[in-house]
Formats: C-alpha cells, structure tokens, sequence
C-alpha cells in the first residue's frame, strides 16, 4: 500500500470547511445551485449538499465524520485485455478498437475519515485520510478503466486527501482557505460522483461584503485524484503535471499551478457567474454562465446559458505551433439548457452545446475534474469519440423523484445524449473513417437515505460511428456519518 502525501498537506496539517453544511461533501467555492437533477458529475441526484450527515460529536466542538463507499464497476468495450507491455500497461487484443481502451471491471472500497475543529476566532482546521482498496480480488488485466488505482501500478493506496485551514470573519464577508481540499468550482472541481473525490492544494480568498455580490480569487498548485488527473492520481502532482495537454511539453514546460478569479451576482433568480483559470505556460480558460431561477404554476425551472473559451498561452502555444506542426489549443462551447420540475415529481433537463471549428478539445476537456458542460451522457462523454471539434451535442433526460410517492430520496432518470461529430476531425481509430455520430442512453437510480445510507446505480450504451458498441454499468453506494 502506498501513502501519498506533500509539504504542504503536511505543514498545514489540519483545516475547517467554509461555512459548512456538510463534514465530508466537497465544499463550493460559490454557491450555485439548480433545482433539477441535471449535473453529470454530481455524484449525489437528490441531495447535492450532505446536509444529513452531522458527524461524531467527540467533545468541545471536535468532530469526526466518514464516508465508507463500495462500488462494483463494469465496462464493455467489445475489446478484451490480452497482456501488459514492458512498461505494465494494459494492451487490449486490438489496439484499434475504440481506441484501444479494454474492457476493464473490478470490486472497490474507498473509506474516507475526517476529523474537523472548532471554530477558535475564526479559524479552524481540518483533515481527511482517504484510501482505496480491492483486497485483491480483482484481475489486474481488467483495470484499464475502472480509474480507481493507478492505470499502471494497479495497487491499493491511502492518501491525506484534506489538510487545510481557514478562516471566516465574524460576519461571514471575508474567507480565506490554504491547504489541500475538496475545492469545487467549474473547471477545477472535487468531482464527487464516482469513487473518490479530487483534492487540490492552494490557497484562497472569498469576499462577500456587497449583497448578494461574491469575489473571490486563488491559486491552486497540486491536485489528487485518479478520475480526472493525465499524472497519477493516487499521488499529488502539479497542476501542469495533472493536465491532460501533450506529454512532451509537461516534460519541458516546467511545474506551474492555476490562477483562478471569480465574479457572482445570485440574488436568488439571476445567478451570473465569471470565472478565469490562467497557466502563464500552458492554457487560460474562461467561463461565463448565467441561469434565471423561477416558478410558473406547477413548475419550477432553471433556463441557463454558458459560453467557456479555451486558449493556448505562452511556452505552450509555441510548442504547439512550432514543434507539433501548427496545433493549437483555440476552440469555444456555447451551451444552453432548461431544467424544469412538476409538483407531481416528474423533472426535466434539457440541454444543448456546440463547439467552435478549433483545436484542443482532446487537450482541455474534463482536465482537473471540470464538467460543467450542459450536454453529456451519464458515465460517457468526450473521450470515445475521435474529435469534439466542430461537434454540437444535445441532451434530453426525463426523471421522478418518489419522495411524491412516500419513498424520500429516491430519484429515477433516463437520458439520451447525442454527440453530432464532425467526419472531417473526428476519425475512427479502427478503420480511420470519418464518425458522424455518437447516440448515448442511459439510466440512472439513485437513493439517499437520511440515516446517511446511499446508492447510485447507472447504466449506459454507447452506439459510436464506425466502432462496435460500448457499454458500462456503475454500482456505487455507502454510508455517511
């Protein structure tokens, strides 16, 4: 087993959450909430925020809370393992099949403690030790794609997840937050959904002084987490490291963090939110959203609109240019959706994005667990199909929520999503055909008891153009205490 940790993590030791409702759910940098079940990486469907859970009372304000989770995980690829190559990665029968990614399946337990202070003036602190393991159970030929271990290591891990401290004034317009955390923002997000979160070490600064008016600013250095991280995840690696741009340029590119800055107004109706992610030497983002929050009769909804831009900067845009043959990272998404919920327990969400003609999406997309986007399917999304370039997709999900019918906490859902490709980019890697299209259906179950109990069961096919089917099935429950 392997114990994972960082100078930092070590040194803050300990840390609080900002103003919290919960002991273990990732923490907002922002509020931002909708009143439908729409997010594709909110792990938890009915209750996003773990309100529930109120921890062990250990004496004088100290607090002790877990989080034990299973997961049994399945995935079909039409493409069966057959060897590890010298370097111990999986190397399926075809290697062209949808691009070379196996068929991968495994049984799973991540448990989570924390252990959180009292307020002393202000400040507080907190720590989270995470682990995950298979008892060994599982064929290591099949954990290509589970993304719970390392791809190539395959072992079980434990890891200091959380240690930060933080700060709240008296009147709750000024945070301040240093350490590693649970942080969860657009494009550097926790990503709570699966079987273990993302961590990220920094710091950072929240001011809430005008009302309803939120700005916020900080630097986020290293990240943890296997789902999203292109390093290995089981450890903590630089932002840069963790990125998902060209390999050739990390190792020359040098270690560097994200700049993030943010600008909210929510005044309970209208949520506008601006966001900027700058690497000085690799890639900015920016994200802009605005939702309008209302009832009409029987209804209540949520019409937002989102624009996020992608741009290559400094040493990177250059490396691209020059060394990789006139690449570049240069493309935008322009999204829109509709969530809507009837007082009977029947919800809708609507949702549409449309890429612009440019380069990176492969570079960009779900890097550092960031999955705002309005039109994905439920456990697959960019990372199938040859190219997002110049692509639009389109989402349609319809669900009910049984608290209606006396079973509270249960929401069931099913959703298409439509990736509508360009041939000209997105090529098949089994035959080099241009795909046209990429059909998405899925279902999902999802239950949260108030005891702390949970379960999220989801299933989806993929009907891909000039590749043969995919499918995976995700089992993953707990307890919260």
């Amino acid at each position: 087993m392997q114990f994972a940790y960082s100078k930092v993590s070590v040194l803050v030791l300990l840390a609080v959450s900002v103003g919290a409702s919960s002991l273990m759910a990732s923490q907002k940098l922002i509020a931002s909430e909708s009143n439908v079940t729409d997010d594709d990486h909110a792990y938890e469907t009915v209750i996003h925020e773990d309100t529930q859970s109120e921890g062990l009372q250990v004496g004088n304000g100290w607090k002790v809370s877990g989080d034990i989770r299973a997961g049994y995980l399945n995935y079909d690829y039409s493409n069966a393992p057959s060897h590890f190559d010298v370097n111990g990665k999986i190397v399926p029968v075809n290697p062209n099949v949808n691009k070379g990614h196996a068929d991968s399946r495994g049984v799973y337990l991540m448990p989570k403690i924390s252990i959180t202070s009292p307020n002393y003036n202000g400040f507080s602190f907190k720590i989270t030790g995470a682990g995950a393991t298979d008892f060994g159970i599982n064929d290591p030929l099949y954990e290509q794609r589970n993304f719970v271990f390392d791809a190539v290591e395959r072992k079980s891990f434990a890891i200091l997840q959380e240690a930060y401290v933080s700060y709240k004034s008296q009147n709750g317009a000024h945070t301040f937050v240093a350490g590693a955390k649970e942080t969860v923002t657009p494009m550097i997000d926790a990503d709570d959904w699966y079987m273990l979160a993302n961590s990220f070490q920094g710091a950072y600064y929240l001011n809430k002084s005008f009302e309803n008016i939120t700005f916020a600013g900080g630097y986020f250095y290293k990240m943890a987490g296997v789902w999203d991280s292109g390093a290995n995840g089981t450890q903590w690696h630089t932002m840069s490291d963790a990125s998902f741009v060209d390999s050739g340029y990390k190792k020359i590119g040098g270690d560097e963090g994200v700049w993030t800055g943010v600008f909210q107004y929510d005044d309970g109706t209208h949520n506008f939110q601006v966001w900027d992610y700058y690497m000085k030497d690799y890639y900015n983002t920016f994200f802009v959203q605005y939702d309008y929050t209302g009832k009409a009769e029987s209804f209540s909804y949520d019409m937002g609109v989102q624009f996020i831009d992608f741009q290559g900067v400094g040493g990177l845009k250059e490396y691209y240019r020059d060394v990789l043959g006139g690449r570049a990272i240069d493309y935008s998404i322009y999204s829109v959706r509709l969530n809507a919920k009837h007082e009977t327990g029947f919800d809708i969400a609507l949702g549409a994005s449309f890429y612009t003609d440019g380069d990176g999406t492969g570079d960009t997309l779900g890097a550092w667990g960031g999955y705002p986007y309005f039109a994905n399917g439920m456990i697959f999304h960019f990372f199938e199909a040859g190219s997002l370039r110049n692509a639009n997709s389109y989402k349609a999900q319809l669900g009910y929520d049984f608290g209606k019918q006396g079973i509270d906490g249960l929401w069931i859902g099913a959703r298409y999503t439509y990736f509508d490709l360009d041939p000209q980019y997105s090529k098949s890697s089994l035959n080099g055909e241009g795909q046209e299209y990429q059909k998405q259906y899925g279902l999902r179950v999802s239950y949260n008891h108030p005891s702390g109990f949970y379960f999220t069961g989801t299933y989806e096919f993929v009907d891909l153009d000039q590749q043969p089917d995919i499918s995976a099935l995700r089992l993953i429950g707990g307890y919260k205490f």
